[in-house]
Formats: structure tokens, sequence, C-alpha cells
């Protein structure tokens, strides 16, 4: 070792750092994809809570609780894919758990449960709302909402806030399965090491 500006040890030329060792490839994909999967979690956590708000008017009326500026509000009343959908968040904490465990049957586990409670009512959402869409697109300009069978809320067609919102969810969704797959191949390719050594 050398001091500064002092003299070099002696048999070294200042090159030998290449024995030093290095943090394998799939240690840094793993890490990486489970900060990014935390991340898509994060945004799984505000739409469910964004979700929640919409619903909050339901569940005020099934727990026979009066709120005057939630009734105001005039929320039209869920669907069943909206609770279905919050079932979702729960996957997330399988998720977290395999995350942090480096459990690949777990990963597996929250990529199946994504698959389905998250993206079959998305699925059925875009369906449902299909028709007032496609008429709301095809809208001849100057043609005011209320002459139209599209539905409404707060002067704006429901059909589009509920497609911004699936567009967003299925953007976390798939990358959430995106990391996820990407930590089962790393976390396979440590295990592979494993045995080969």
């Amino acid at each position: 070792m050398a001091s500064r500006g002092g003299p070099m040890i002696l048999g070294t030329d200042g090159a030998d750092f290449e024995h030093r060792q290095r943090v394998a490839a799939h240690y840094q994909i793993s890490a990486l994809n489970k900060s990014r999967l935390k991340y898509c979690i994060f945004f799984h956590y505000l739409l469910f809570f964004v979700m929640l708000v919409k619903l909050s008017a339901d569940i005020l009326d099934k727990l026979d609780i009066f709120i005057l500026e939630v009734e105001e509000l005039q929320i039209p009343p869920p669907l069943w894919w909206e609770y279905f959908w919050c079932l979702s968040v729960f996957l997330s904490f399988i998720g977290l758990a395999a995350a942090r465990g480096n459990r690949i049957n777990d990963m597996k586990k929250y990529m199946v449960g994504i698959s389905t409670v998250a993206f079959v009512p998305l699925l059925y959402c875009i369906f449902y709302y299909l028709n007032d869409v496609l008429e709301y697109l095809s809208l001849e300009e100057g043609t005011e909402l209320d002459d139209t069978d599209i539905f409404v809320w707060q002067g704006y067609p429901y059909g589009l806030l509920w497609y911004g919102f699936v567009l967003m969810a299925f953007q976390v969704h798939f990358f959430s399965l995106f990391f996820a797959w990407n930590l089962i191949k790393a976390w396979r390719s440590r295990g592979a090491l494993k045995k080969g050594q």
C-alpha cells in the first residue's frame, strides 16, 4: 500500500486491485428489482386509497353513518369489480415478504394473485364502460353530454374517469409482474450457481 505522496510497497505496481471481489450480477439485479417492486407496491397502495375514497360513500351507508359532505358528492354506487380489485392490496404483503426473504414460490403466488385479482376486475371495467367511452369519443363537437346516454358524474363522463384509473392500475400491475419475474430469474440463477460450485 502506498501512503499519500509516500513510497509504494515493494512488489506492487498499484494494479493488484483486480483480485478484489465484485458483487455478482444476479445480486445487483435482485437489489434493483426489489427496489422497483417496492415502488410499484407503493403506487398500488396509492391507487387503493383512491378506490377507498370512491367506495367511502357506500361503506358509510352500510355502516349507517351519515356525513353530509360525502352525500352531497352523489358518488355512484359501486360495482362488484371495485370491491374485488381492492382485495389485490393484500397480495402486496405476500410480494413484500417474498422479496425480503428471496422466496421464489411466494413470489409466484404474488404474480398469480395479481394476474387474477387485479387484472380481471380491470378488464371487466374496460368492457363495462366501453360503450360509454366509444360514444363519448365519437361525439361531434358542440354536443352536450346531457343530450346523450353517456353516464356523467360531476360534469365528466364516468367511463372515461374509470379508464384513467384503469390505465394507471394496468401500468402498476404490469411493472409489478415484470419486476417480480426478474427477481425470480435472478434468484434461480443464484441457486444454479450454488449448485455448480
